[in-house]
């Protein structure tokens, strides 16, 4: 039976005034009422020389304010969404403002005069709305939410009037069918850390997954090195071994790299990406270091762009009053909240810690507005129907390496995030797909002393000091004069010995040289400086390449990587069951360094000494940086054996897709990788006792 068009209608109508609805948008209105009208109310009164006036004159005013709004605010998104990019950033800087001023401006009681004095009360009041929007939320994200419910609806009403849909529609876009994949990556949030988390109940939304049975959570190994575009590059490419460290250096180019700087990755992710990436068929990267073959990447540092004017989530996001100004304002409120908790880890000499200042100051806030920002984008996504979506949260990484992974501020931004999960969680309903959401970490974080702080030397200081020649010796440095007289020796513009550090993993370059060097030739240039490294307290293992492969060595003692031959005290006993592979897969990556360092692992506190001025730290091995974490929809089998390495994590998120219907295997991929065994595969109970389970380290995931 055909339905009449009046009955559609008249369907539309009665869903427009059911009385929920109603409901909504009164609260709405009153609520938008109230934070306009205690917002002007103290803006008014902290302008100096501003006449008082009484309640009905500022109520006017509000609705002033109302008009001025839906008139300028429907203009001033269009305009956003025409400039993109940083136009679009600069203009949300200024829209709530320009709102605010032009009703100000036109307030028939003229309390105020000069757009000096207007400027200042429209940026004091959109400040004001900023803070009491978020004391009456109680610091939840439930506006940040109604703005992004809001966005999406658009988009899937411009989507369906594209696809011969009427052109005005009361109707509210039903919820999408076809299946989708969210995977939300937390940045050094190490499994042990997310564990502990749970269990304490500063995770609602990732608790009730996980108590409730809908999800389960395992760890994976990292491998080395254990930093997030090694990680990435495994996860979204399946080539983990291209990246020997966060920085390195490359002999053929005399360059050192810097895999976050975004020319660097630009020439980095063609070297990874063989065109089947974990994003090929349609997939969107938000945030990340590599775009995994992605359809759509915004805010992805190998492409180095901000979005478009094809990204509505990035416009809306800057020119919603709950937006980019919400961010920056709040943003601004994490920097005294930093100076804050700074002041008082030295007040209680709280130990290790590093200095909080410089930089850190502002990465902080960013982090913050970043998450924000990339939140909306994946909101814009699922309205599009991307059918998997790939997204990096950093705030838990930045604050940790500073603070300690598991200081209270770091587990504050880590309940943020938890918070932004539950945003996902709850825009479901308004997806043009029935997405599912898998949540993992590319590694964790070791928490010590600095190198530095712990012996009273830069590690490059200590390299350089055993580099010296030694004046027992009656030959001083006659290796190192003679080293040019060598075919293979080339002129360099950086160091003759060039030290890359990586958190407790550096790489020792012999820059002289184009190809890497044995320990014979090092021995020969630098009689001092393997023996003196490996003897030095603060270093646990120095790998070098020796005729029979490469040699693992400590104060005490060698092990042969090959076969695993071990003369004196193994050195590798404090680095975990995994270590030796780990270093083998190392040796093996393009651009390693001659040496490869790795600092010492305190045997009471499992503490590392990062090389950098970082109290948490990663890159090398030791603690629970090499302990990534992942949380998957319950039923969804863990096929990839142990899950080591971010290559293995690739096969099983393609295995999910594949599950899912988004991906099809290809020629190359049936005949490639390792072999897999099939793990979990008892069907999880759903009851009680099941469910709490999970949360056992025997039975977790």
């Amino acid at each position: 039976m055909a339905v009449q068009p009046g009955g559609s209608r008249g369907a539309e109508l009665r869903a427009l005034f059911a009385w929920p609805r109603v409901l909504d948008r009164i609260r709405a209105v009153l609520r938008n009422g109230v934070t306009t009208f205690v917002v002007l109310t103290v803006t008014l009164w902290l302008m100096p020389g501003v006449r008082a006036t009484d309640v009905v004159d500022t109520m006017g005013l509000v609705v002033q304010v109302a008009v001025v709004g839906a008139v300028l605010r429907p203009l001033l998104l269009a305009g956003v969404t025409a400039l993109g990019g940083w136009g679009a950033m600069l203009l949300g800087v200024v829209a709530q403002v320009i709102v605010m001023a032009v009703a100000l401006e036109l307030d028939p009681s003229k309390r105020l005069s000069g757009w000096p004095t207007v400027g200042v009360a429209a940026l004091l009041a959109v400040v004001c709305a900023a803070i009491f929007d978020w004391m009456v939320d109680s610091g939840t994200e439930d506006t940040f939410l109604k703005e992004a419910k809001r966005l999406m609806r658009g988009i899937r009403r411009r989507q369906a009037r594209q696809d011969g849909a009427r052109l005005l529609t009361l109707r509210r876009p039903p919820p999408g069918t076809e299946p989708g994949l969210l995977v939300i990556q937390l940045d050094g949030v190490s499994e042990p850390v997310l564990r502990w988390a749970v269990r304490a109940g500063n995770l609602p939304t990732i608790g009730r997954w996980l108590r409730s049975g809908t999800h389960s959570m395992r760890g994976w190994h990292t491998g080395l090195p254990s930093t997030t575009p090694a990680a990435q590059a495994g996860i979204l490419h399946g080539s983990a071994r291209e990246i020997p460290g966060f920085r390195w250096f490359e002999k053929e180019t005399g360059k050192v790299m810097v895999s976050n700087r975004p020319r660097d990755a630009a020439v980095i992710e063609p070297r990874l990406s063989d065109g089947r990436g974990l994003l090929r068929d349609g997939g969107v990267s938000i945030g990340n270091a590599f775009s995994g073959d992605a359809t759509i990447s915004l805010l992805t540092v190998s492409h180095a762009a901000l979005p478009g004017r094809s990204a509505r989530g990035w416009a809306a996001f800057m020119a919603s009053p709950f937006g980019f100004t919400r961010a920056l304002v709040l943003g601004v409120g994490e920097v005294f909240t930093e100076l804050h908790q700074a002041r008082l880890q030295r007040r209680r000499n709280l130990q290790p810690r590093v200095s909080r200042s410089g930089v850190f100051l502002a990465l902080r806030p960013a982090s913050i507005l970043l998450r924000d920002v990339n939140v909306s984008l994946v909101a814009e996504q699922m309205a599009r129907g991307a059918p998997v979506v790939y997204c990096d949260l950093v705030d838990y990484d930045e604050v940790a390496h500073h603070a300690g992974p598991a200081r209270p501020e770091s587990m504050l931004q880590l309940e943020s995030l938890d918070r932004m999960l539950g945003v996902l969680e709850r825009l479901g309903p308004e997806a043009a797909r029935a997405y599912r959401i898998v949540v993992l970490s590319d590694h964790g974080q070791s928490q010590g002393p600095t190198f530095r702080q712990r012996h009273g030397e830069t590690l490059e200081a200590a390299v350089a000091r055993f580099c010296a020649p030694d004046p027992a010796e009656a030959t001083s440095a006659l290796a190192e004069r003679e080293a040019p007289k060598e075919p293979e020796v080339r002129r360099s513009p950086v160091a003759p010995v060039l030290v890359v550090p990586s958190g407790n993993l550096a790489l020792v370059y012999f820059t002289r040289f184009r190809e890497r060097l044995d320990r014979e030739r090092i021995d020969a240039v630098y009689p001092q400086l393997i023996g003196g490294l490996a003897g030095h307290p603060g270093i646990g293992l120095v790998v070098v390449r020796e005729g029979d492969g490469p040699v693992a060595y400590g104060a005490a003692g060698s092990h042969r990587l090959v076969d695993g031959a071990v003369e004196g005290q193994d050195p590798l006993l404090p680095y975990g069951p995994h270590a030796r592979g780990d270093l083998l897969r190392h040796q093996d990556a393009r651009h390693v360094g001659d040496l490869v360092l790795i600092s010492a692992v305190d045997p009471v506190t499992s503490e590392v000494s990062a090389f950098e001025e970082l109290v948490g730290s990663h890159g090398g091995l030791g603690g629970w940086q090499t302990e990534g974490m992942l949380v998957h929809p319950a039923e969804w089998q863990i096929t990839q054996a142990g899950l080591i390495g971010p290559d293995a994590v690739h096969r099983q998120l393609l295995e999910w897709l594949e599950l899912l219907g988004l991906r099809t295997r290809d020629e190359e991929q049936l005949t490639a990788g390792e072999p897999v065994e099939v793990e979990d595969a008892v069907p999880l109970s759903t009851d009680r006792d099941g469910a709490a389970a999970r949360l056992s380290p025997s039975r977790d995931g």
